[in-house]
């Protein structure tokens, strides 16, 4: 029980982190049942048009959403880390309109929809919560809308690692840091409509102004403000620096 709790703390904090939850309804998210399950490499977990009837909680290594053309070419649309909720809006539409891939090993804890139904009934505050968080996964397709079709391709690949690194809080506003980023240039590729040797250019020219160091899965950020610079990043969008007194709730606690 212990280590299953531990599963679902990560997501606990991104909740908080936005909502205030009391204590009877923090414990409410950690009282989730769930199953841990690894995946492998390039593997459907959730496939195109399977109807589901659970959620998966990201506990390791990275998912990414894929949309398909009738010829059978993907895109990535989205891209998910450890904390989130990867399909949560499936609890309220159980068919998936999009596949689900583990682009590196992951474990993902598949949580039942009754028991998520369960908890935002019983707590009104819960399902707010839950609500807010889909705003924010929205949020973040938007931008990635505009990502792939207003930027350039430097701009492009430099914005999707800056918001990698600030969604997997590398860095901690450190200008010199290095992050795990347990993906391909390939699947960078499918997640910002580039080819492949598109993307092995764009990351030579990022290399050559001195703005990433790229080692297997490791990536070094040798000047943060630069590289924010060149991507044109504003994290707003992802709602990650919200303070204490802007955490929101709007159902009146019990």
């Amino acid at each position: 029980m212990t280590s299953h709790r531990a599963n679902l703390h990560p997501y606990l904090n991104r909740l908080t982190s936005r909502s205030i939850l009391t204590e009877n309804e923090q414990q409410a998210i950690l009282d989730l049942p769930g199953h841990a399950e690894q995946v492998r490499p390039n593997r459907d977990f959730v496939p195109l048009g399977d109807i589901t009837d659970h959620v998966a909680l990201i506990v390791a290594g990275i998912v990414g959403r894929f949309d398909q053309s009738n010829d059978g070419a993907r895109q990535i649309t989205a891209m998910h880390i450890p904390g989130d909720i990867c399909n949560l809006h499936s609890v309220v539409q159980p068919l998936a309109t999009s596949a689900l891939q583990a682009l590196s090993v992951a474990t993902i804890l598949r949580i039942p929809h009754f028991a998520i139904r369960a908890a935002a009934g019983r707590y009104p505050a819960v399902a707010e919560a839950l609500w807010r968080d889909c705003t924010v996964d929205a949020a973040i397709l938007a931008e990635w809308i505009v990502n792939v079709g207003r930027r350039d391709a430097k701009t492009r690949v430099a914005h999707l690692l800056c918001e990698l690194a600030t969604r997997l809080d590398a860095g901690q506003g450190a200008d010199d840091f290095t992050f795990d980023l347990p993906v391909t240039q390939a699947q960078l590729a499918e997640a910002t409509a580039l080819t492949s040797v598109h993307v092995n250019r764009t990351l030579q020219s990022l290399r050559a102004d001195g703005l990433i160091e790229w080692h297997q899965r490791l990536i070094r950020v040798p000047r943060w403000d630069a590289l924010v610079e060149c991507a044109e990043f504003d994290p707003a969008y992802l709602q990650t620096q919200v303070r204490p007194e802007q955490r929101i709730r709007i159902v009146r606690a019990s």
